[in-house]
C-alpha cells in the first residue's frame, strides 16, 4: 500500500465515523476547520495501521539467500511508531534485532521493514516484541533471534500518570541468546554508538 494514494476499503465510512465522533466531543463538525478533518484522520489511520494487510514472514521470504554464515547479524536502532491499542495513542522508540544464521540470511533492509508491519497496528509494545521474535524464528529458522524495543507511551506522558520521562523496554529473544554471554554481547553492541 501506497500511503499517498492507495487506501483500503471502508474510507468513506471511517471518515464518517470520525464526524460523528467529533460531534459527540462537542465539536461543530461543518465548521471550516473541521470539515476535511473526519477524511484526514480516517486517511491517517489506514496509514497507522496498514500492517494489517501485510505478510511479514512473506517479506522475510521474498528476500532469503543461501549464506554460510553463523555469527550474530545485528540491526539497531530502528525507528518505529505505533498505536496503544488501549488508548489508541501513539507510541515509538527503536528496535534492536539480531539472529544468528543457520544457512539463510535476508536482507538487511527486510528486518526493518519486519517491524514496521507489526508497528502498524494497534499494538501492545510486548506483543510487538514477541511478534518480531517469532516471525525471524518461524522464516528464517536462526539458531537464535533477540528483539529489544524501547519506547515512549503517549498513554502514559499526556494522559494518566503524566511522566514524561519514561521509557519500556521489552525483550524476547530464543535459541543460542538463551545463554547470557550471547544476550550480553548483543547488548553491548547495541549500546555501542561507534559507526567504526
Amino acid at each position: 500500500m501506497n500511503p499517498e494514494t492507495e487506501y483500503r476499503e471502508g474510507l468513506n465510512e471511517l471518515a464518517s465515523h470520525y464526524h460523528d465522533i467529533l460531534t459527540l466531543l462537542g465539536e461543530n463538525a461543518e465548521r471550516e476547520g473541521l470539515q476535511k478533518t473526519p477524511m484526514r484522520v480516517a486517511k491517517a489511520m489506514q496509514v497507522l495501521t496498514r500492517g494489517y494487510s501485510m505478510d511479514a514472514h512473506q517479506v522475510l521470504r521474498d528476500a532469503l539467500f543461501k549464506e554460510d554464515y553463523s555469527q550474530m547479524v545485528i540491526v539497531k536502532d530502528i525507528d518505529f511508531f505505533s498505536l496503544c491499542e488501549h488508548h489508541m495513542l501513539p507510541f515509538y522508540g527503536k528496535a534492536h534485532v539480531a539472529y544468528i544464521p543457520n544457512g539463510y540470511i535476508t536482507g538487511l533492509s527486510k528486518i526493518a521493514r519486519v517491524v514496521d508491519i507489526y508497528s502498524h497496528r494497534l499494538q501492545v509494545q510486548e506483543r510487538m516484541t514477541l511478534q518480531i521474535k517469532q516471525c525471524i524464528e518461524q522464516t528464517l529458522h536462526p539458531l537464535g533471534v533477540m528483539v529489544v524495543l524501547e519506547a515512549r507511551h503517549m498513554c502514559m506522558q499526556m494522559r494518566g500518570v503524566e511522566k514524561q520521562n519514561s521509557i519500556t523496554t521489552t525483550s524476547e529473544f530464543s535459541g543460542a541468546f538463551n545463554q547470557a554471554k550471547t544476550r550480553q554481547e548483543f547488548m553491548n553492541l547495541i549500546h555501542n554508538n561507534s559507526l567504526i
